[in-house]
């Protein structure tokens, strides 16, 4: 089949994606991912360091190696979404299992013995930190139809502008009025060949528009699979000073893959409807590279005590989308199925900044039996920015951004018991909603925990990790209020392996 492609206006881009809130949460938060000791003691490593993946938290962490080693980890993942739509429930299970973290350090010790640096350590790690894979199912009987949603973009677009021309193919016109008019004409095209509404009158100057369907309430489902991940490839330096001090910088490059395919259908009309079903499908590529960098240090106090600060610099992403949108129903153009998800909305590459974040570590370190530690981190959800920002469009979605999100703050709470070979591992983890209606989504809360046994050179560890947090789901930006609640289960089971050379 033709593979139709054409590039629509930077504008609609934030009409047709939601690159805004959406995209900025998407990209701009961290799960709980990284090596299954890591996980085990719930990420709370900005003070103790030892651990490749503690590298995402405080990047002095490499200094604190004793010897050089390599480390991967594999996890199966689990994610259970119950979503309530309109007093009917419906639960979906993804699972999956992958390679989430890899990784080495070299560590160089000095043979003087009095010199001020003790030590340098070169370390490269790969972690996933967000698994996008993601499925859920949404059913209700609604008095919202699908047609809201079109006439929302309808409303004042004049007839004329969205009919076809002679001779003209119809997933050409599609391409053209979006390319050239943008997505709200695009969107009123496609309902109108879709035969979801009509026109008042025939008139080209008619900007009015009204449903083909008629009904008190129709029965909805919606379904949303998700497949993709944001990984991040980092680089890193640090070294001990003297015997209390530690210090690190790294470099990290983010790479972006993320596929998104909604398919809705409302049937339940009115028995004397010339409508009874109406099917919308919608289908996002994004695809991209992000930069960042982050400082840190950790400081010991004394034998037990050890502090640590870091900073993680905001995250560049540039990203490039492409959408692709069908539509059928019982009054579609006969012609309708050729606008399908091979005819493709291209659109130029745009550009995320998410915001810096600030972290406080301090760690109780009992000897050779165990340790507890506890990470602090805040995050201005409220500055991220949608690029260019003196493009209109883009700085209405930085205004939205700046009102409805938040600071966030994060604790991470972990501890270890060591019983001769066996590590004993436990964690719980809180953040934040960072909308500031705190409703949106709800806060975080999870829990974690892990065994280690190590064999002198090695180790191997396995981590159980489970987070909890609501969603209010929009089922579309425009037309469909009423939101569906979901509330998410995430379950990661993951086994490393770490050799020491």
């Amino acid at each position: 089949m033709k593979r139709y492609i054409n590039f629509i206006v930077l504008f609609a881009c934030v009409f047709a994606n939601a690159q805004n809130i959406d995209d900025v949460l998407r990209y701009g938060t961290e799960n709980l991912q990284g090596s299954a000791r890591f996980q085990g003691m719930g990420g709370a490593f900005g003070a103790l360091g030892g651990d490749l993946s503690a590298l995402n938290i405080n990047p002095a962490g490499s200094a604190v190696f004793n010897n050089s080693l390599f480390t991967v980890s594999g996890t199966s993942y689990s994610r259970d979404n119950q979503a309530g739509y309109f007093n009917r429930s419906n639960g979906t299970v993804t699972n999956d299992l992958d390679i989430n973290q890899v990784g080495g350090a070299m560590v160089f010790k000095t043979v003087d013995p009095n010199a001020n640096w003790k030590k340098l350590s070169l370390a490269i790690n790969y972690d996933v930190v967000q698994n996008l894979n993601d499925r859920m199912y949404i059913s209700g009987n609604s008095n919202q139809g699908i047609d809201n949603y079109f006439l929302n973009f309808a409303q004042g677009v004049p007839f004329g502008s969205i009919l076809l021309q002679d001779g003209e193919l119809l997933e050409n016109a599609y391409l053209d009025i979006g390319a050239s008019q943008g997505y709200a004409d695009q969107q009123a095209f496609l309902g109108y060949y879709g035969g979801v509404i009509d026109p008042v009158n025939t008139d080209a100057t008619n900007t009015a528009y009204v449903r083909t369907s008629e009904y008190n309430t129709v029965n909805q489902e919606f379904s949303r699979s998700s497949s993709g991940y944001n990984g991040k490839f980092t680089m890193n330096i640090a070294s001990q000073y003297r015997d209390n001090l530690y210090l690190g910088a790294s470099l990290n490059f983010h790479n972006v893959l993320f596929d998104r395919v909604d398919n809705f259908y409302e049937d339940g009309y009115d028995a004397a409807s010339p409508v009874q079903f109406t099917s919308f499908g919608n289908y996002l590529h994004t695809e991209g590279t992000g930069f960042s960098f982050s400082l840190g240090a950790i400081a010991k106090l004394n034998e037990f005590v050890r502090i640590g600060g870091s900073y993680q610099s905001p995250t560049w992403y540039r990203l490039t989308d492409d959408t692709s949108q069908r539509i059928d129903s019982d009054l579609a153009d006969q012609d309708i199925n050729f606008i399908n998800f091979q005819v493709v909305n291209l659109f130029d590459s745009y550009t995320i900044k998410t915001p810096e974040k600030l972290t406080g570590s301090i760690a109780v370190i009992f000897g050779k039996n165990g340790l507890l530690s506890l990470d602090y981190g805040f995050q201005d959800m409220s500055k991220a920015e949608l690029r260019p920002s003196n493009d209109a469009s883009f700085a209405i979605a930085n205004n939205q951004i700046a009102n409805e999100l938040t600071g966030v703050s994060s604790v991470r709470v972990g501890g270890e018991y060591r019983i001769e070979q066996f590590s004993l591992r436990g964690g719980y983890r809180f953040e934040q909603s960072p909308y500031a209606n705190r409703n949106t989504i709800g806060d975080l809360n999870g829990f974690s925990m892990g065994i280690g046994y190590s064999f002198g050179g090695s180790r191997l560890d396995l981590a159980f990790n489970r987070t909890y947090r609501d969603f209010n789901t929009r089922l579309f930006d425009t037309g469909l209020p009423t939101p569906a609640l979901v509330k998410n289960q995430n379950t990661n089971v993951t086994l490393g392996y770490t050799l020491n050379f």
